[in-house]
This record gives structure tokens, C-alpha cells and sequence, in this order.
């Protein structure tokens, strides 16, 4: 059985936010990862009480499933505190968080996820994504209606639909089991990095024999040469990798003590309803806003105003095709008229000496002159110059110029 974990973890706040609303951790056998939103005043708060609580279950399990069970237990508490918070703190009403996670038990990992933050695993050369992104446009690209690339620069990208808050009291955590090797790297991040660095690089960096430590490090350095829009948080987790497991680090706002508001235990029945958005409202214009959608009706405009971006495209696109459609062929009919005044002298496939109208070239099979008059003059009954002559390409002229040639050799020169 593997017997040693090595962790590490780095938060950033970006370069662009004003406030790091990340927290993250990296236990002894729990590691986790909670992106806060609900704006200045309560994204610290709310991923700060979600590690705070979560954390509470970071000790030995002789059973994954044990581990698994209170791994989920631990997030649906932490979804409890932020309620009561809210009824407590009404100016932190809208507040909620992300929180990607997994307890190390043995060969195995016990994985708990919510959110659009993301967990990873580097296995032998190959970069796995092990989470599944609760977001509108991953519900677009698991439905098949957008592509991955799509989904990448889609304007609701940003739209939750699952976090933990004052949403729902039992909100749909997925969780699940895998089994572990030594050898294996596991990452865990915010969409700080997942949403500026790509795979490839990621993957790259991954695979550095570096510790953990430096390799966190380097995935922070990329997202912010990156430009780092929003806070970045990241964990590096080493399976079987040194003799002695790390200390115990908390990173980002779980790391400062929330001085400006307490955890309560209120009656959650008397709790003060959220607006139908979570939303970051102090976040900079240009950067994506999480918000998470409370109504199927908001769910299916959502949906109907994907079809109407979609069905603008197409139109765009057809409209597109039919005017390239008709310039090609204005420009095609302008040429080929074009090509009609003119003429040469050649043989027709009779074998006699023709005026041909147009010019000596072909487009696929489309030939750009034809007979206009043919002659009585045999092409046996030149010389073998002037076959030689009117075989090759002669440039067009005038038909009063044609003619004269017909003359000429009609007279023997």
C-alpha cells in the first residue's frame, strides 16, 4: 500500500483583482481548492468558512468509502455555515463558493467537487481532467450543442450552475472513488489558472521532476504571464514521492482570520432568501462574472438565447456564402464576356483551319473558346511551320486581325 503524500499550495490574487477571494489547502491527507464569489465582501468570506469547515475532516481513513462519505458530509456542513452567515450577515447575502477536493486514503482518493474549480491527474506522460465543470457551458458541450473550443470563448462561460451557499440546502455534490499509483501527480485549481493557462502547458510543467512546491509555483508564473484576470489558487499533490510527508499549509483568504464577520448557527428556516443570481458585483467589467441561475425559467432563457447567438451565426454564415456566391459569379460572367472578344486562329477538330472566339485556356473542363467560323482550308495543306503556328497558344486578337491570318494562309502566306 502507497504510504506517502507530498503536497503544496500557492494562491495568488492576479492582476487584475483588488482581493484574493481563493482559498486553498494542502493536509496531510485532505487537499482542497474553494473559489469564493459574491463580490468584495463576501468571496473571501465564503471560501474562507468552506475551507475552514472542510478541513475539519483532515485525518487517516481506513476505508475510501468512509472517507468519501465524510468528504461530502464536510461540504454540505460548510454549505449550512454559509446560510446561517447570510441570515446573520444580510450585506453578505449572494455569497457562495467552488470547492474541488479529495482525501488520500491509502491507493485510493475520495473526491468531492462542486463548482467550476478543477481537479487533475498526471499519469504517466498523459494530462487527465478527473472533475466536470458545473457550468451552463459545459451542460452546452455535454448536450453536444457547442464544441470544447466553443465553450472556451463562450459569453456565459462563467455561468454556475452548481456552488455552495444560500442556494440550496442540499445542493448535488458529485462524489467519487479512484485509485491511485505511485508516481501520480495530482493538481487541483481555480479557474484563475485553468481559464488562462492551456492543457498543453500545463501538462508540460506537470511533468517536471521538480517538487511540488517549484511545480505550483511555475503554474502560478503562467497564469499570471497569462495576465492573471482573476485570483489563482493551486495544489500539487505527489503520490509516493520523498520520505516524509509535508506540513499542514492553508493559502489564500482561509489563511487571514475573518475579522469583519462570524460563523452562527441560526434556525436555517428563518433565513433571508438570495437574489436569483450569484454575482461578483465589484469584479472589472471585462473580466467573466460567476453568477449561478436559481429558476428552471432562467435556465431555459439562458438555453433560448444560446439558440438565438447560434441561429444569428448560421444566418450570418448563409448570408455570407450567398453574397461570395453571387461576386464569384459576377466576377465569372464579367470574365467569360470578357474572353468573347477576342479571337485566334487554330484548327478545328475537323482538321481544318477555324477563327475560334475566346482565348486558349481551360478552366477544368470548361473551355474558354469555341468555333466561331470555320474554313475550307485543310491543315494537310499547310506547311509544317505554319501548323506548328496555329498548334501553339497564340494571343488573342481582334477578328478583323484573324481574319487577315485566314487570308494569308489561304494564299500561301
Amino acid at each position: 500500500m502507497a504510504s506517502n503524500t507530498r503536497g503544496a499550495a500557492v494562491s495568488n490574487v492576479g492582476r487584475v483583482r483588488s482581493n484574493n477571494q481563493d482559498s486553498g489547502y494542502a493536509g496531510h491527507d485532505l487537499f482542497l481548492v474553494a473559489d469564493g464569489m459574491g463580490g468584495h465582501a463576501g468571496g473571501d468570506v465564503a471560501s474562507a468558512i468552506a475551507t475552514n469547515h472542510i478541513k475539519k475532516v483532515d485525518h487517516e481513513y481506513d476505508d475510501p468509502e468512509v472517507a468519501r462519505e465524510a468528504l461530502k458530509a464536510a461540504l454540505l456542513e460548510a454549505n449550512a455555515a454559509l446560510a446561517d452567515t447570510v441570515y446573520d450577515h444580510p450585506e453578505l447575502t449572494g455569497m457562495g463558493t467552488t470547492v474541488s477536493a479529495f482525501i488520500r486514503v491509502g491507493d485510493y482518493v475520495a473526491l468531492a467537487h462542486i463548482g467550476d474549480s478543477r481537479i487533475y491527474l498526471w499519469r504517466e506522460g498523459e494530462l487527465s481532467q478527473i472533475s466536470t465543470d458545473h457550468t451552463f457551458v459545459q451542460r452546452l458541450v455535454d448536450t453536444g450543442r457547442i464544441t470544447e473550443e466553443e465553450a472556451a470563448v463562450h459569453p456565459r462561460r462563467s455561468v454556475l450552475m452548481r456552488v455552495l451557499g444560500d442556494v440550496d440546502a442540499n445542493p448535488d455534490v458529485d462524489s467519487w472513488i479512484l485509485e491511485t499509483h505511485p508516481g501520480d501527480r495530482w493538481m487541483l485549481c481555480s479557474d484563475g489558472l485553468s481559464g488562462v493557462v492551456k492543457p498543453d502547458l500545463m501538462g508540460r510543467i506537470l511533468a517536471s521532476p521538480a517538487s511540488p512546491k517549484t511545480v505550483a509555483d511555475r503554474l502560478l508564473k503562467a497564469a499570471l504571464d497569462g495576465g492573471a484576470p482573476d485570483n489563482v489558487t493551486v495544489i500539487v499533490v505527489d503520490i509516493d514521492r520523498g520520505d516524509q510527508p509535508h506540513e499542514p499549509i492553508t493559502v489564500g483568504s482561509a489563511a487571514a482570520p475573518i475579522s469583519h464577520v462570524t460563523e452562527t448557527s441560526r434556525p436555517r428556516a428563518a433565513r433571508l432568501p438570495l437574489p436569483s443570481l450569484l454575482l461578483h458585483p465589484n469584479r472589472p467589467a471585462q473580466v467573466p462574472t460567476h453568477f449561478e441561475p436559481q429558476t428552471e425559467d432562467y435556465l431555459g432563457e439562458l438555453i433560448e438565447e444560446d439558440e438565438r447567438r447560434h441561429r444569428r451565426r448560421r444566418a450570418f454564415w448563409i448570408s455570407f456564402a450567398v453574397i461570395a456566391a453571387i461576386v464569384l459569379a459576377l466576377i465569372g460572367v464579367v470574365g467569360y464576356r470578357w474572353t468573347q472578344t477576342h479571337y485566334f486562329v487554330g484548327i478545328a477538330p475537323d482538321g481544318n483551319v477555324a477563327i475560334f472566339q475566346g482565348v486558349q485556356q481551360s478552366i477544368g473542363p470548361w473551355h474558354l473558346s469555341h468555333v466561331y467560323r470555320s474554313t475550307d482550308i485543310s491543315a494537310d495543306d499547310l506547311t509544317d511551320f505554319e501548323q506548328q503556328q496555329l498548334r501553339q497558344t497564340t494571343s488573342p486578337a481582334g477578328l478583323p486581325v484573324a481574319e487577315r491570318i485566314v487570308n494569308q494562309l489561304r494564299h500561301g502566306g
